[in-house]
């Protein structure tokens, strides 16, 4: 796949009606690419879907999804199949995070937040990656965080499930060596998203400091995707903090998040 030209290509990028999934969208939409996106709000996907034609001639359509209802993905995949559609690149950006101590946040928000971040990527990639290694060719981004590098109290569930999604993208970029098809993990830091409100949780100085556009993740992201790697950490600063942690004990690494975190 070349880096500028992806005619003929068809991209799918869940979480597409804000934030990085709009910027990914429109990363891909520049280099011609096809797009199918895919998010639970069908007037915010409207907008992105006229925003993308008007910008970039885009070939794009839409398909309603909650990937927190564990039947989305297997109907999603079948819809797609029975439209003919062929998926080339997938870009697992759905997800959202939850701040508080674990004790103290509602089950049914974290099972969500796990159903989202954890089991409805692990089954796209699943349901979409066996016909990328058929065809020969194919292109697949999971999103982490830099979270993944280390226990993260305040968001210890959603830390841990994007520490999973890391191991995973590489374990997968591995075993899918030699088939023309790579797994991308991007660890971005914080972003200008939805995410805090979502999240629960005020802007601290380490947010303030270290704060990334949504349009600069997304490029940095497309580009590594593009070329094959297998991850990238988004931002020097970001980029440094992660490697430094595999030289602190876990206890450690804990207390450093938990001062980088905390609202108080």
């Amino acid at each position: 796949m070349a880096d500028q030209d992806l005619n003929g290509q068809t991209a799918l990028i869940t979480g597409a009606s804000s934030g990085l999934g709009v910027d990914f969208a429109r990363e891909l939409a520049a280099r011609g690419a096809r797009l199918i996106l895919v998010a639970r709000r069908e007037a915010q996907l409207q907008q992105v879907c006229e925003d993308l034609r008007s910008s970039y001639a885009a070939d794009v359509s839409y398909r309603v999804a909650d990937l927190g209802d564990p039947a989305a993905c297997t109907a999603l995949h079948q819809a797609l199949s029975d439209a003919g559609e062929r998926v080339d690149i997938l870009i697992n950006n759905a997800g959202f995070g939850l701040f508080g101590d674990f004790q103290d946040l509602s089950w049914e928000r974290t099972e969500q937040m796990l159903q989202v971040d954890v089991v409805a990527l692990t089954h796209l990639t699943r349901l979409f990656v066996n016909g990328m290694v058929a065809r020969g060719r194919g292109r697949i981004m999971l999103i982490s965080s830099v979270g993944a590098f280390q226990p993260s109290p305040g968001y210890a569930a959603y830390a841990a499930a994007k520490a999973y999604v890391l191991s995973l993208g590489h374990a997968l970029h591995f075993e899918l060596r030699g088939s023309g098809v790579t797994c991308t993990t991007v660890c971005p830091g914080v972003t200008a998203t939805e995410f805090l409100q979502v999240s629960g949780q005020k802007k601290t100085w380490f947010h303030k400091a270290t704060m990334m556009t949504s349009a600069t993740v997304a490029r940095m992201g497309v580009k590594r995707m593009l070329a094959g790697r297998p991850e990238i950490v988004t931002g020097l600063i970001n980029a440094l903090s992660a490697f430094s942690m595999r030289f602190l004990p876990r206890q450690l690494q804990a207390l450093v998040a938990y001062f980088a975190m905390r609202n108080h």
